[in-house]
């Protein structure tokens, strides 16, 4: 059986959860695909390419639900991705290490539609933190964790 493949909403991805994403995909000889609507540089590798699609709203996250495969995980803090990427049978993990599933997808997208809805009607919220070294290492793990599992 073929290895799954990773797959990275690249354009808002930090480059540091990138760095460990080419490390881990050497490492384990798997294959990633960088989707994005803008050039990008990564390490010259055979595990390695990237895509580069028209910009437009959504068109990284279209490629992706289009391509992924049963199985495949998806880095992305998109919500209403990871929830497409769920419900095409993918995996999605977001870059401070939590795993998107069936059990907690539709509960995370209800509470990010409420955060718009505040936003919209004039309320103040703060975007995330910046992601901190305990982030890192949570998302580092977790994906060594789902990579040990592929």
């Amino acid at each position: 059986m073929n290895k799954p493949t990773l797959w990275v909403d690249a354009d808002a991805c930090p480059n540091v959860i990138k760095e460990i994403l080419y490390r881990a995909t050497i490492r384990t000889r798997s294959t990633l695909i960088l989707v994005a609507n803008s050039r990008l540089t990564y390490p010259p590798s055979t595990y390695i390419r990237s895509v580069q699609v028209e910009k437009g709203f959504d068109s990284a996250d279209n490629y992706i639900v289009m391509h992924l495969k049963p199985g495949d995980l998806v880095i992305t803090a998109d919500i209403p991705l990871a929830y497409d990427v769920i419900q095409k049978k993918g995996h999605a993990l977001n870059p401070r290490g939590e795993l998107y599933t069936a059990n907690n997808i539709k509960q995370i997208l209800d509470f990010r539609d409420i955060n718009e809805q505040m936003r919209a009607s004039g309320m103040r919220s703060g975007g995330p933190a910046p992601l901190g070294i305990k982030e890192k290492t949570t998302f580092a793990n977790a994906l060594d964790k789902w990579l040990a599992k592929a």
